[in-house]
């Protein structure tokens, strides 16, 4: 079965519970709402007027993000969480506090942590539009675009989260990985043809993730001490005999 995205094929046992989400006021200010020039002592109100001349003074108007701003802001947020504490230890309120919204408003976008976590690493669509192009020169565009990507970040990818969290066991994550897996082989479908491409695309996967251990969790090691152009040059031969050749 294939996992689409923002789809997981599975239920968790902690599954959260979606709700309204919508902040419970606080006590209403007295001085908030005086519309008045004077306050109860009978002194000017400094709300709401300019006490020099007496004019109102609107405050400014808070900033409304639109929709997909709200979303953008909460998958940048994820993605920061699972690098940081990891896939296990990341929680919706992590997420929530970071991107600054409310719980309802993240479980409404995406339901769960496990779809959080998928919104928040590279979806096949985003890969096709990295690597499409001619199939001879794919383990170049792939060489650069991984590279490029696990650079940027620092090493704090979600992947590298997702990598740590099978290591240790965790059962989530697990599926997770497959379900990834398998989007990955159905992407490479349309692109690539010959014999055995399954199991050349997992073997690619397989060549990349020890690249990933080695210089961005490991940190040690001659790939680690590579520049990210000669990691490039290294790579590219090595995702052609496993691809094309």
């Amino acid at each position: 079965m294939i996992a689409q995205r923002g789809q997981v094929p599975w239920r968790t046992g902690d599954r959260l519970v979606t709700d309204e989400g919508a902040p419970t006021p606080g006590p209403i200010s007295g001085r908030s709402l005086n519309l008045d020039t004077q306050g109860d002592s009978g002194r000017p109100s400094t709300t709401g007027s300019n006490t020099a001349s007496g004019e109102i003074v609107e405050p400014p108007a808070k900033r409304r993000r639109a929709p997909e701003e709200r979303r953008a802001a909460i998958v940048a947020a994820a993605r920061g969480a699972f690098a940081e504490l990891g896939f296990g230890k990341t929680t919706i309120r992590d997420v929530t506090r970071r991107a600054g919204v409310t719980h309802g408003l993240v479980i409404r976008n995406f339901g769960s942590k496990e779809q959080l976590f998928l919104a928040a690493v590279p979806s096949p669509r985003t890969l096709m539009a990295e690597v499409a192009g001619d199939p001879t020169s794919l383990p170049t565009r792939i060489a650069r675009s991984y590279v490029r990507r696990l650079t940027l970040s620092g090493g704090n990818d979600s992947f590298v989260a997702l990598l740590r969290a099978v290591a240790a066991e965790e059962e989530t994550a697990k599926r997770l990985f497959a379900a990834m897996q398998e989007d990955r082989v159905e992407f490479y479908r349309h692109i690539l043809t010959g014999p055995k491409l399954e199991g050349r695309v997992v073997s690619m996967g397989a060549h990349l993730i020890g690249v990933t251990f080695s210089r961005f969790i490991f940190r040690s090691g001659p790939l680690a001490s590579m520049s990210d152009e000669e990691l490039t040059r290294h790579l590219v031969p090595n995702l052609r005999s496993l691809l094309i050749d």
